[in-house]
């Protein structure tokens, strides 16, 4: 069974992107390649990843990116440590 992580990208307008995988490396990289990245990337880039956890299966890490992206800017940034 793969593990999955829940993981924040800061992009380069310094908006925050939540998102799950099974590779934090590759996603990360998909993300500032362009290709097999999110839309959200298409008008500014992925510039690095700033906080990254692990979660139970792929149902856990869905749950918690859902709670994640329900979080004010603010409690985003006190997350990451910023």
């Amino acid at each position: 069974m793969s593990q999955w992580y829940v993981y924040i990208v800061r992009a380069s307008d310094q908006s925050l992107y939540t998102g799950i995988t099974t590779d934090l490396e590759r996603r990360l990289a998909e993300h500032q390649s362009g290709k097999a990245g999110a839309k959200y990337f298409r008008g500014r880039s992925a510039i690095e990843m700033v906080y990254s956890e692990q979660a139970d299966g792929r149902s856990g890490a869905s749950i918690r990116e859902a709670a994640i992206k329900k979080l004010t800017r603010e409690n985003k940034l006190a997350l990451i440590g910023k």
